[in-house]
Order: C-alpha cells, then structure tokens, then sequence
C-alpha cells in the first residue's frame, strides 16, 4: 500500500487524504498513517488543508520502492531486502541463497560495520555509499566462478559511465579505478559441489556520496569517491539501476556463450593489459608485462626473461601504466 501511494502522490501535482483514500480502498487515518511512515523513510511530502498531499522530494535511501519503478529487469533486483544497517550484506544473502530464495535476490545496506573484501580484507563502508549483494545460481562448474567478478565489472563500470560524467576502467580482476584510484570493488562467495556451483554470492562495494577526505589511513590517498571524482551528487538508486540492467545483460551472454563472448569488451575497459606490473599470487611476486588475458580470464604477464606466467589469482600493482590500450 505504501508504494501504491507512493506512486499516486509523484504522479499527482496535489492530492486530498480523502480522494487517495477512496482511490486505494483505505480510510483517510490510514492514509495519514502511511504518509507519515513514508516522511520517516526520507520522503518529503508537504500538505495543507487546502491542497492535500503535495510529493516534494524523495529519499536518498536506497528503499527498494526508489530502485524497482525504472528497473527493467526479468531477474536481477526482482526481489529487494533493504536494511539501514547490517555487518555484512554477504552474510545475509549466504543465508537466504541456502534458505532457497530467487536468482537475482538483491540485499542492499545503507552502511556496513563489517564490510570485506577479496582475501578477508576489511572493507571500509563509508555513509552515503552503495553496498549490495547479489544472488546467483548459474550452471557453472566451480572454476569458472572466476569469471564472474570480471563481468560484474564490465556492467560496473557501463553503469558509472551512464550515471555520471566519469570514465572509469577496470584493473584485474576486480577493481573499479578512476583516476589512478579505487572507486569500488567486486565480491564473489560461492556454495558448490566438485563439479557444480550451488549460488554465488556477489558483493559489490562503490563510494558514492562521501568525500574521501573522511578516510583515514591506510586508505587515504588510494581511494576515490564518485563526487569528488565528477563534482555532483550522484543518485545511488539509479547507480543500482543501471548496474542491475547491464549486469544481467551480460550475464545472460557470458552464461550463453562463455566468457570468450564478453572477452573483448573487458579488455575494451580495462587499464591492466599493456601495463609494468607487479603481481603477488600469494607466493612470490611477479613482474613484467600484462599482454592479455585468456579465455578464462587469468591475467598473462611477460616477465623480463621472457617467460610467460599465468596469473589465476593475485594482487596487481601497476607500476608503470599503458600509453596506449592493447583490445
């Protein structure tokens, strides 16, 4: 009921408590009692005696009700869990994906007090930020659950790029960069058996709102923030819109066709291929040349020998960029 009026009062210049009651079947008290809860939730709605309901402005929560009216989505985002505050929004979609619900079950957090990262790492959840998990059950073998940060970052990137004025590229595997600096990260968790996956939980960290200039150390002067990069406050709910758009877009082709398919448009974004780096693959650390990546998606480097090392997981630090990007 609260969406339904939602929707009547952005559709309405000015609306009486008694017309929207007798539209949706309600008593004027109830109505009230919905527009209050909705002035909770961050909704700015003014009203007279006059004039009735007048819609202001939205929240900038990220209430499901602000990111599924434009979503057009068969899966992703179907379904929307929305929290104020959570630990973790992995752990909360762990338990859901084992409690059988929906491919493309979206939980989505305003803040974080134990966000993390690739490898146990904490992640830093600062206010005003998008952090989001996403459920999947793909019909994959296990190792080809690589892959998918990979095109999670292809869509990732599309999105910035259709929200603000921003440029961003990727850095393998997971990294969204602008400006030499992190924007945003990519999470994959997974259930699986030897030869099939169960779910994957998909977590996505980008901030949006808050000047970096808040970060204390050791992520102060690596980070970046979508505002201080383009100068505008950024809409998250669209942010999360257009990433769920592109993300099962290139879902439903990488799962069609493999990730050869998507290949080429990853490389098309990326700053890694044709950069010096230096990888640490857990063991030893590795440098040369990225050339390319495969059709698994591992990173290729040349070292100096001129040996070629196949890099399946690592940290990538790029020591001297590319001037001109190898497709």
């Amino acid at each position: 009921m609260r969406e339904l009026i939602l929707k009547t009062l952005k559709r309405e210049k000015h609306i009486s408590g008694q017309e929207l009651g007798k539209r949706l079947n309600i008593s004027r008290t109830a109505v009230w009692k919905h527009i209050n809860e909705l002035r909770n939730r961050g909704y700015q709605i003014d009203s007279s005696p006059k004039s009735g309901y007048s819609f202001i402005k939205s929240t900038t929560l990220l209430l499901p009700e602000e990111i599924e009216p434009d979503l057009n989505t068969q899966l992703m985002g179907k379904h929307i869990l929305h929290y104020v505050e959570v630990p973790s929004t992995q752990d909360i979609a762990a338990e859901l994906a084992i409690d059988g619900v929906p491919e493309g079950t979206l939980v989505i957090t305003e803040m974080q007090t134990k966000g993390r990262g690739r490898k146990g790492r904490t992640w830093i959840s600062l206010p005003e930020g998008v952090f989001l998990s996403l459920i999947l059950r793909p019909n994959l073998t296990p190792s080809r659950v690589a892959q998918i940060p990979l095109i999670a970052g292809i869509a990732l990137v599309k999105a910035i790029k259709q929200t603000t004025s921003l440029q961003p590229v990727i850095k393998w595997p997971n990294d969204i960069i602008i400006s030499n600096k992190k924007v945003g990260g990519i999470l994959t968790e997974m259930s699986s058996e030897i030869d099939s996956v169960n779910y994957i939980v998909m977590g996505i960290g980008i901030n949006v709102n808050t000047p970096t200039s808040l970060l204390a150390e050791p992520t102060a002067g690596i980070a970046a923030s979508l505002i201080d990069e383009c100068g505008e406050y950024v809409s998250r709910a669209k942010l999360v819109q257009c990433f769920l758009c592109e993300f099962e877009i290139i879902y439903k082709i990488f799962l069609a066709s493999g990730f050869p398919s998507v290949k080429d448009e990853w490389k098309a974004l990326n700053n890694t291929i044709g950069s010096q780096v230096k990888v640490n693959d857990g063991v030893k650390d590795i440098e040369g040349k990225a050339i390319d990546i495969d059709n698994d998606g591992f990173l290729l480097v040349r070292q100096k020998s001129g040996d070629i090392s196949k890099i399946i997981s690592g940290d990538v630090f790029i020591i001297e960029p590319s001037l001109t990007p190898e497709l």
